[in-house]
């Protein structure tokens, strides 16, 4: 934990762990000639079977041949397309591009034809790397016809194509990579609307991945199983490029089914596991059904959206395991707090932890950008080498986003304590006013997730003629339902005004890519009139 004693919502950037200026590409190169001969990757296939496995060297040597394959078809700074879902092959993708100064797209493997048309058109890209099918989505056909429309794409080719390793295939030279150019273009979960391609360095992603993995207590003799998507900042640059920075083993998950995982964790001993909540929640329920040896799990990592205190405390009981929260978005690599090993229950149940190092925290007011005192609510914005380099092709969405002064604006509400702790409390655009006074929705999910039957809930405004807006709670729950009873239990818990005026009862949520819940579409799907009110 840093010792601060701040006086205003600025907690300035830690000196705790160095900035590196290094590429992902040179930093493979590095590790791998440490760690020649230690295991660096496992498969497990969508079955759960367990597949092939690589060595630091044998990934280094796999990502060369590809990088190489990749210099003679393209240029350097040119874009390309990963679709696919969690696979040995988009790891070495991920390597050769960044070898080979290829800027690489993420394509959620679940996109239809609209949603993959906007993201190659968007990012630019002149190729299209995918798998033919995942999950009855016939990728193969719809990547081709999609390509055909634009004239930009040169080729579509599958990812698992032993032709793209071939031994003898010389580019003059793999081009020098710099730091600060381009590594990825990610596009944002889409919680408010259609999602902007967040350009993110070699330098941004690799620290990243540094800071958060060493706060996590990743070693050379830790096994980290990676059910994270891929096609995210989570997956591909938290766990992937966090396991690289410890050079440890890393057992990457193909499709997310929780059996699978805690089957995994048990049979592999593993260490550390990052997952959403909706994740964490289905880790609990098959492992309650069907309880698991996981002596070995020492912390489970959390992040995506607000964590409610009976989560950390059933992950405590259930699978014996520390818990540590965390917070960020793509736009900064995407991690910007954490806690440490060492916080309290407290803390852990209610903050996202205190700034990752070398990053700047500020609590800033939306109306004149100023560090507001401790404990009020704004705008969590933060600065430093983790930031993107822009908006893809957006200059206006990239200055509103980051301001003159360096800070990124992340659009959600929080408040920092004098120790740099932080609490979100929900989205800029998400904040309730209900008869001009405000309402964070992250106070009052909290406070219904300690209701009994409430697995998941998202409190979202909703229009009213006469208050503007109403608060709006919508519930998938383990049971019936009693609306008088959690009227009750919020009136107990929260001051009066916090209720919820509408009740519905769901059974799942719209989600984005990354497992976030897409409110947007509750609060539009119940104007539209498709729920019905307990």
């Amino acid at each position: 934990m840093y010792e601060l004693s701040l006086t205003t919502s600025h907690a300035p950037a830690q000196s705790d762990m160095e900035t590196r200026d290094i590429t992902i590409g040179a930093l493979l190169r590095e590790v791998a000639a440490a760690r020649r001969d230690a295991e660096a990757l496992v498969e497990i296939r969508q079955d759960g079977s367990e597949g092939r496995r690589w060595t630091y060297s044998e990934l280094l040597s796999d990502a060369e041949r590809l990088a190489m394959t990749l210099a003679t078809r393209f240029a350097p700074g040119e874009r390309v397309a990963a679709w696919s879902p969690n696979s040995p092959e988009w790891v070495l993708m991920e390597y050769a591009c960044a070898l080979s100064g290829l800027v690489l797209v993420t394509a959620n493997p679940a996109f239809q034809a609209r949603k993959l048309s906007y993201v190659l058109e968007q990012s630019g890209a002149v190729a299209l790397f995918l798998v033919e099918e995942f999950r009855g989505n016939p990728m193969g056909r719809i990547g081709a016809e999609v390509a055909a429309r634009i004239p930009a794409i040169r080729e579509v080719t599958d990812m698992e194509s032993k032709a793209l390793y071939a031994e003898g295939v010389r580019p003059p030279a793999l081009t020098d990579v710099t730091p600060e150019a381009a590594a990825m273009i990610q596009y944002t979960s889409g919680t408010t609307g259609f999602p902007k391609g967040a350009v993110l360095s070699h330098r941004g992603l690799v620290n990243n991945a540094r800071f958060y993995a060493s706060r996590c207590g990743a070693t050379r003799a830790t096994t980290w199983v990676n059910i994270m998507p891929m096609f995210h900042t989570s997956g591909c640059g938290m766990v992937t490029l966090g396991c690289l920075q410890a050079g440890c083993r890393m057992v990457l998950i193909c499709l997310f089914d929780p059996d699978v995982v805690l089957d995994q964790l048990e049979a592999n001993g593993t260490d550390i596991i990052l997952g959403v909540p909706t994740m964490v929640v289905a880790l609990l329920d098959a492992q309650e059904t069907r309880p698991r040896d996981l002596s070995a799990l020492k912390l489970v990592s959390c992040g995506g959206s607000m964590v409610a205190p009976e989560l950390v405390r059933q992950v405590q009981a259930l699978m014996g395991a520390g818990f540590s929260t965390l917070y960020g978005q793509t736009e900064h690599c995407p991690v910007i707090t954490q806690h440490h090993l060492s916080d309290s229950i407290d803390d852990i149940c209610n903050t996202a932890g205190q700034p990752v190092a070398q990053t700047e925290v500020s609590i800033r007011s939306v109306d004149d950008n100023c560090a507001v005192a401790i404990g009020e609510v704004e705008e969590i914005c933060a600065r430093g080498p983790c930031v993107m380099l822009e908006y893809n092709d957006n200059p206006k969405a990239t200055s509103e986003t980051v301001d003159a002064m360096g800070w990124l604006h992340t659009g959600d509400l929080g408040r920092m304590d004098a120790r740099g702790y932080v609490t979100v409390t929900g989205r800029v655009k998400e904040m309730i006013i209900r008869g001009g006074e405000k309402h964070f929705p992250a106070e009052i999910e909290n406070c219904l997730l300690e209701y009994g039957c409430v697995a998941e809930v998202a409190v979202v405004g909703l229009p009213d003629p006469k208050w503007d807006e109403v608060i709006g709670a919508f519930i998938r729950s383990t049971g019936p339902l009693d609306k008088s009873a959690l009227h009750a239990h919020c009136r107990a818990n929260m001051s009066p005004q916090k209720t919820p005026n509408v009740w519905v009862q769901v059974e799942d949520f719209p989600l984005t890519g990354s497992g976030k819940i897409q409110k947007f579409i509750l609060r539009d799907r119940f104007v539209a009139g498709e729920f019905t009110e307990l």
